[in-house]
């Protein structure tokens, strides 16, 4: 399958989000998942706008009343009517912020759960060239952070932002109308104080973009020292990984503080500014109080409307930047929900029309991994499996041993060559119609941290209880299952910590058992157990691969002597091909040496 562009990159090395036109156009890939709560928005929307509105008739009228006080009403309302004014606002405002919250918080959370469910859907259904690329820390910030940017973007930050504007254009509206003069001169310095806050802002946002990568990059470093904890303790590498993260959080320390420096700044910078006019504005606007020329309650309504100016100038950049930040990380979702999926996710719920028999054939194929498209991996392989077959593949490592299954299993298209699975084409099965069909038994076995009955009944969602503990019981392990008190129910924990090697193997066996597939692959399965436990492990294994087409990668002989063809492979090709008893009396044969070396010595 090709990939797009973005899939070839990897997301480590993504640039900087930018308020642009291909930034806004990616952002949009978003709304349809928005869409069917516009109504609930369009309602907020009017809601903010009227009670930002009515907001604004608050300096109005305190400036009337002391306007009445003074025996100079402009409007010729009485103080009482001025007070039941107040209440009748009061009541609306409240009323109307609060079907304002509601209806944004109905779509920043339902809508963001419909983002969230399909950027988890995409992710899965992504192929495992992708997941090679990329780390799984910032997989799993983009789907906890950026999409909790996007929430309060849409719950919050876009309703201030909206707020601001509508404060500033109806505050500089009235002043207009009530103190012309006053108002002209404060217009006089806006142009400076937005330009200056502009500025200030890009290298704002900046600076938080670059805090924003450098505390994903802690949260890596936890991720991946918790995931290998086994190796940090068992090398003793506690101290290593303590300097290493302690390394990132200088990093951010030192970014935060100059952010937190540029910020300070910027607010110091406004701040005096602001302040700055509105005490010289004052100052003239007591003169015109003076002088006749100006009601002492319409000074007073100028300047709490200048303050509330003031402050939404002041506010605007702040919500600009953060709006900014919540488009660049609409901007990453957008990425990975426009590439290409590897399947339909639906697909896995359609039954499997026709199993397949097993038949198998490798044709002169040859394939190089895209991450390193200079190294073959293999070169011109031929093979041809009868269904019911069982066939080992054995070498040195990097031979192509766990490549020729990872090609079966479709997790990588060939560079050439061809392979069929019941004499038709291998690309041309739906993916996962064809993976239904298979089951894979690995070296190393990583369960799910629930319990032993969810992880046996992965192989087969849905399947009965009678069937699970029939699985178990094939596969050997329902013995030691029993001896736990709470059996089946037992949590097994993080990727199966608690159980041993020889019982994850066997639970991995009894999934594969329940899923009952056409095609078996077992990659190594019990190289890294120790003599009892093979012996309890590869009697499952032979009761898993009865009567099934099964695939064998051994680094151990002993296991596979019955197999019915065995497959050595040297640099990438099949080097012999033959039973045991054929391979073992090719005296100088490759497969000869490698018997000679386990079975002899001593």
């Amino acid at each position: 399958m090709a990939k797009n562009k973005q899939q070839e990159e990897p997301l480590q090395n993504e640039k900087r989000p930018k308020l642009s036109k291909n930034g806004l156009k990616k952002a949009r890939v978003l709304i349809m998942y928005l869409a069917e709560f516009k109504y609930h928005f369009f309602v907020g929307m009017i809601a903010l706008v009227l009670s930002s509105s009515f907001f604004m008739v608050f300096p109005v009228a305190a400036g009337e009343l002391l306007n009445v006080a003074d025996g100079k009403p402009r409007y010729g309302l009485s103080i009482n009517q001025i007070g039941l004014i107040f209440v009748v606002l009061l009541f609306i405002q409240g009323m109307l912020s609060y079907l304002r919250v509601w209806t944004f918080a109905i779509v920043s959370e339902k809508g963001m759960a419909n983002i969230r469910r399909a950027f988890y859907q995409k992710l899965v259904a992504l192929p495992i060239t992708f997941f090679e690329e990329n780390r799984v820390g910032e997989l799993t910030s983009r789907s906890a952070s950026d999409v909790q940017q996007l929430q309060d973007a849409i719950a919050i930050t876009f309703a201030e932002f909206v707020r601001q504007i509508i404060t500033l254009l109806i505050g500089v509206v009235i002043l207009v109308v009530l103190t012309g003069k006053l108002t002209l001169l404060m217009l006089a310095t806006l142009p400076f104080v937005v330009i200056s806050a502009y500025y200030f802002g890009r290298y704002i946002r900046k600076l938080s973009k670059e805090r924003q990568d450098e505390l994903a990059k802690t949260n890596t470093v936890i991720e991946e020292t918790l995931q290998a904890i086994y190796a940090v303790k068992s090398y003793t590498n506690e101290w290593f990984e303590v300097f290493r993260y302690g390394k990132a959080i200088d990093k951010v320390v030192n970014v935060s503080l100059r952010y937190a420096n540029i910020r300070g700044i910027f607010f110091v910078y406004i701040i005096t500014v602001l302040f700055g006019v509105i005490f010289f504005i004052l100052w003239r606007g007591a003169k015109m109080v003076e002088a006749g020329t100006m009601p002492p309650g319409d000074l007073v309504t100028f300047i709490t409307l200048s303050a509330f100016i003031g402050g939404s100038i002041a506010g605007l950049s702040s919500l600009y930047t953060q709006l900014v930040k919540a488009i660049g990380a609409t901007e990453r979702i957008a990425e990975i929900l426009e590439m290409d999926s590897e399947i339909n996710v639906e697909d896995g719920e359609t039954e499997i029309l026709e199993p397949l028999t097993g038949d198998i054939t490798y044709q002169n194929v040859h394939f190089r991994y895209p991450s390193r498209p200079d190294v073959p991996v293999l070169r011109g392989i031929d093979m041809k499996i009868k269904g019911g077959q069982t066939i080992a593949l054995v070498g040195s490592s990097g031979a192509g041993k766990s490549t020729i299954v990872q090609l079966l299993m479709q997790f990588y298209p060939t560079n050439d060559g061809i392979i069929t699975v019941n004499d038709k084409n291998l690309n041309n099965y739906n993916i996962t119609q064809l993976r239904k069909n298979l089951a894979i038994v690995p070296q190393e076995v990583i369960l799910f941290g629930g319990t032993i009955s969810e992880n046996i009944e992965y192989g087969k969602p849905g399947s009965s209880r009678e069937e699970v503990i029939e699985a178990a019981r094939q596969a050997n392990a329902l013995e030691f299952i029993k001896k736990f008190p709470e059996g089946l129910e037992t949590i097994v924990g993080d990727r199966g910590i608690k159980l041993s090697g020889g019982q994850r193997q066997r639970i991995a066996i009894a999934r594969a058992i329940l899923r009952n597939p056409s095609i078996l692959l077992l990659d190594e399965a019990t190289s890294s157990l120790d003599a009892e436990s093979e012996k309890v492990v590869q009697d499952a294994l032979n009761n898993l691969m009865r009567g099934r087409t099964s695939i064998v990668i051994a680094h151990r002989l002993a296991t596979i002597r019955e197999a019915d063809c065995i497959y050595v492979l040297e640099n990438g090709k099949i080097v012999e091909q033959g039973t045991h008893e054929e391979l073992s009396n090719k005296e100088n044969g490759a497969y000869n040496s490698l018997a000679k070396l386990q079975f002899e010595t001593v």
